[in-house]
């Protein structure tokens, strides 16, 4: 394509603010990866927590920074904006992490070190409101950072003429943010286990600061939308209007209820939504009656809604089955974390005589496997794709999300076997009853289950994000941001309670989750998530095969007569052809 002479200023100016931007998120990616990849060992090594305790600390935890971005979104979409919502929650962020990095190097904040002499000493309380001031600090920070930054650089995108792309931009995304993410598996996580936790945690906290500033510079550079008001008020005036007019008769025609161009100029910049026979108990919401108008010619938004409005509150609750799968998803993976680094603790890790790898470092395979996963998929699986259906992204991110469902069941498969493997390894060389031994079972035994969660999340996770964002109504889009990360707290506070109640009811019966792993039964846990997996799967297969996609209104330049976008059509019907 032929570039003119003055595009050249607005292409050197997107590229300025797209580098600002992913400057900043390579620095947080990498910041908060290494900060908590190795998060378990440091509570079971450092502050002596027993393993049930320290998981369901950084399950909760999880589940609170998961949470807090439904928060952030909110105050983005309404009046903050994206911007400075990301700027504000970096830098409570920051402050957390600085705290657990003083704890870490101050001895005074920890348990003195276990010794024959000396027996290990649980965390004091003191220290322990120390830990949870700085989890908690991290938690609410991300509450301003995840919604936004992905809605943030999309926006760079969208905004400036490549709306057609998005769907590349989310591959790009996740893929960018899995470098610094192996670096921090690698580097990182080396420092914490053979130089200290103070070098191991500072050194994130810099890059944190690093992409804070990188981020604040960039501030003239980038497209910033206008917020739109709070979407949970509009939302809100929705249902009351609706539930106001419960006894109204809805007209046959959809052309007679209330349309409000300038009332929804700012929130439907793309185009505005057009009426669908879904959930029409809602319509009612827009149906004119006396008193609905002022004198001024205003309408009164608690008693009338505009078809826009009415069909944003749809969209958001057609997304609700679909997106809830996600729970399922991060309560099945929530192991890999936690247990699984426990059992890469008990194995042969070292790849020459004198060198090891610390136990956390077996996730970069999930990443690796992640970043060739998304190579593979953008470079040669689409383009493929693409002459078969025709789609320019190859096939839908329904079709994509299912088969990442798929894929992510057999990865508990893997992990329920390799563990029976190494229990298996354990008894042999009677070393059940010694926790504290290494099994003579390479590490790599592990590498399976965690490359077949790389490849499903550059199935899943993707998708599941640019869906999202996609079906989202366009002023809410932090806050759809917000969802992926709520699916995930659920899914975290989930798998707290699933490990709670697998451990309380099999205590007088083998205890599945023991400290002791070798004697616990950590693949019949597995097992466990495999079925609910497998269920989940099912579950989606039938919400995708009814899903109805948001239509859109479009005005084409050569024609400025409104039409439904056909693609989203086209996307519903041969989705359903494929679930079927």
């Amino acid at each position: 394509m032929e570039l003119k002479g003055h595009q050249f200023p607005f292409i050197f100016i997107r590229l300025l603010n797209l580098y600002f931007h992913a400057a900043n998120e390579i620095c947080d990616r990498f910041a908060t990866s290494g900060f908590s990849a190795n998060k378990i060992t440091y509570l079971t090594q450092q502050l002596h927590m027993p393993l049930v305790q320290a998981s369901n600390t950084l399950t909760n935890f999880g589940g609170t920074s998961s949470l807090t971005p439904i928060v952030g979104a909110l105050i983005a979409d309404s009046f903050a904006g994206r911007f400075w919502t990301i700027t504000v929650g970096s830098i409570i962020y920051q402050l957390g992490m600085m705290t657990l990095t003083i704890s870490a190097v101050l001895p005074s904040l920890r348990p003195p070190t276990c010794s024959p002499q000396q027996p290990c000493r649980q965390a004091s309380s003191l220290q322990l409101a120390v830990l949870y001031l700085s989890l908690l600090c991290t938690s609410i920070g991300s509450g301003g950072i995840r919604p936004c930054v992905v809605a943030f650089g999309a926006d760079q995108v969208e905004l400036q003429g490549d709306a057609g792309h998005k769907w590349n931009f989310f591959n790009l995304y996740f893929f960018s943010m899995g470098m610094p993410v192996l670096l921090a598996l690698t580097v990182v996580v080396y420092i914490q286990e053979n130089v200290g936790w103070g070098w191991g945690f500072g050194i994130p906290t810099v890059a944190m600061c690093l992409s804070i500033i990188a981020f604040v510079i960039g501030y003239p550079l980038y497209i910033k939308m206008k917020p739109g008001g709070s979407p949970l008020t509009r939302l809100t005036q929705v249902l009351v209007a609706a539930f106001r007019k419960r006894d109204v008769v809805k007209p046959e025609d959809p052309s007679l209820l209330y349309e409000d161009k300038e009332l929804d100029a700012d929130i439907s910049t793309t185009g505005r939504l057009l009426h669908t026979n879904q959930l029409v108990f809602l319509d009612r919401a827009a149906v004119v009656v006396e008193g609905d108008i002022e004198e001024s010619g205003q309408p009164r938004l608690w008693r009338l809604s505009t078809v826009h409005r009415v069909e944003e509150l749809k969209s958001i609750i057609r997304m609700i089955p679909i997106w809830s799968v996600g729970i399922f998803v991060v309560t099945a993976a929530s192991h890999s974390y936690t247990f699984a680094i426990q059992q890469a603790r008990s194995m042969d890790r070292h790849l020459t005589p004198k060198f090891q790898i610390p136990p956390a470092t077996i996730s970069i395979f999930t990443v690796m496997t992640m970043l060739l996963s998304l190579a593979f998929y953008d470079r040669v699986f689409v383009p493929v794709a693409r002459r078969i259906t025709g789609k320019p992204s190859g096939i839908t991110y329904l079709q994509r999300m299912g088969i990442g469902l798929a894929i992510s069941n057999l990865a508990n498969v893997a992990a329920a076997l390799v563990e029976t493997k190494r229990k298996a390894v354990a008894a042999e060389h009677g070393l059940l009853d010694t926790p504290d031994a290494t099994i003579p079972i390479s590490v790599f035994w592990l590498v399976p289950q965690y490359a077949i969660h790389g490849l499903a999340d550059a199935f899943s996770s993707v998708a599941h994000m640019e869906f999202l964002y996609d079906q989202s109504p366009e002023s809410m889009r932090s806050t759809a941001a917000a969802l992926f990360w709520l699916a995930g707290s659920l899914g975290n506070y989930l798998g707290t309670l699933l490990v709670t109640l697998v451990h309380d009811y099999t205590k007088e019966k083998g205890d599945w989750l023991q400290d002791n792993i070798n004697r616990g039964k950590l693949d019949y846990y597995y097992w466990l998530v495999t079925g609910m997996q497998v269920f989940n799967l099912g579950y989606y297969i039938i919400c995708a095969m009814f899903y109805t996609f948001k239509p859109l209104e479009v005005a084409k330049p050569e024609n400025p007569s409104k039409v439904v976008d056909e693609e989203v059509g086209a996307k519903e019907v041969e989705f359903s052809k494929v679930g079927t």
